[in-house]
């Protein structure tokens, strides 16, 4: 560790927080990209061309950061945030945190009695669920597999399948999908409530209504510290060996 030199390159506005919350444990940061870097810190997601950053670094410098499988970073040692399930966890805990505050912004009404339809029984879901409901919202959650919705309601929530939401479209104030493919497309939302609030979480879009709000990298928007933070946990973590980079 005391060997080490990172590079942090990218726009990302948890990426400032991860590099002062790695400073603080010793970490040393390049000012520039150049041969004594060791690591190279990019967003997660990445989403950026770094080919670049990259000519200017060592070929054995290795990357940290996610959605890392891009031809840029082909070669090199990497470290992929978004396949290590600790930060997922995690990472979900703070989008669901943030996609509250998000709908407590735009909806009229408190979430307190409000019917909610939740697209999606993963990671996220579980999490935003639980908060909407500490909350007092009348959630439904909408899953594909029978075993999902088995779950949930034995967790005391209604439950709808997401292949069949005709039936519940009526009544939501808020919906919340978080599932990365299409569920929700024009004709469902026509049968939306008026002034139904649609927030789509997924990493791809799942929800096809021109008043849709794209959702994606809550974390870095509404809590680039917590975000930033989570990283540099992560980091720290992965590369103290408990757990195997790609």
């Amino acid at each position: 560790m005391d060997q080490w030199i990172f590079y942090a390159a990218g726009a990302s506005p948890a990426l400032p927080w991860a590099v002062t919350a790695l400073e603080e444990r010793g970490i040393r940061f390049a000012q520039s990209p150049d041969r004594t870097v060791t690591h190279l810190l990019v967003p997660a997601p990445c989403r950026e061309d770094l080919r670049q950053v990259m000519k200017e670094l060592s070929l054995d410098v290795a990357v940290v950061g996610g959605a890392l499988d891009q031809p840029a970073f082909g070669g090199y040692p990497c470290y992929d945030l978004l396949k290590d399930p600790f930060y997922l966890a995690k990472n979900a805990q703070i989008t669901a945190h943030c996609a509250v505050q998000l709908a407590m912004e735009q909806l009229p009404v408190t979430l307190d009695g409000c019917p909610v339809l939740l697209l999606g029984w993963g990671r996220i879901g579980k999490c935003l669920s639980r908060l909407l409901r500490d909350l007092g919202a009348e959630v439904t959650v909408a899953a594909r597999k029978a075993e999902d919705r088995a779950l949930a309601a034995a967790l005391g929530f209604e439950t709808a399948d997401i292949h069949d939401l005709d039936a519940v479209l009526g009544k939501p104030r808020l919906i919340c999908n978080t599932v990365p493919a299409a569920v929700l497309d024009r004709r469902h939302a026509a049968l939306c409530a008026q002034g139904c609030l649609k927030l789509d979480l997924a990493s791809r879009p799942g929800i096809d209504a021109p008043d849709v709000v794209d959702a994606r990298g809550l974390p870095g928007l509404y809590a680039p510290e917590s975000a930033g933070t989570l990283i540099a946990e992560t980091v720290l973590r992965l590369l103290g060996g408990k757990e195997e980079g790609r």
